[in-house]
């Protein structure tokens, strides 16, 4: 790596740290380019090449994570949407679903005692949310036969 490759990563890391720990107020992405000290362009193509996703997709990722934490808690779906900093509930029991696999509601009913019971540090790395992509769907352009 070049010094200058190791100079934008602190600076990614910096935005990354950023989204950490605002996650709950108003974020895009020409706010996190500016933490990084990088025009909001080159920041998400960057953010994308070390981490995986969009630094807008991250950003809703930490938010579920924390609304997953509020719900086990057994705060209200609603509450947990807004504290979070989401502000339209539909949008965030769309993303929660997407990521999570199940609406906001039924993990808030589900039993989460083993969660519970666990030291904080183990209970974050197991219920950490992971984007999971839906398998390929065959289409009619598809060339493979079955």
């Amino acid at each position: 790596m070049t010094p200058e490759d190791l100079a934008n990563l602190a600076h990614l890391r910096r935005a990354r740290d950023l989204i950490d720990r605002e996650y709950a107020k108003p974020l895009d992405v020409p706010a996190m380019a500016r933490h990084a000290l990088m025009s909001p362009a080159h920041f998400a193509r960057r953010f994308r090449a070390v981490y995986g996703e969009t630094p807008y997709s991250y950003l809703m990722t930490r938010r579920i994570e924390r609304a997953m934490a509020l719900l086990r808690g057994g705060m209200s779906v609603t509450d947990a949407c807004m504290t979070v900093g989401c502000t339209s509930l539909g949008s965030f029991s769309s993303r929660f679903r997407e990521i999570v696999g199940e609406t906001p509601s039924a993990y808030r009913s589900r039993e989460h005692s083993a969660v519970a019971a666990m030291p904080p540090c183990v209970a974050k790395l197991h219920t950490r949310p992971t984007r999971t992509t839906p398998a390929r769907v065959r289409g009619a352009d598809d060339t493979t036969a079955p």
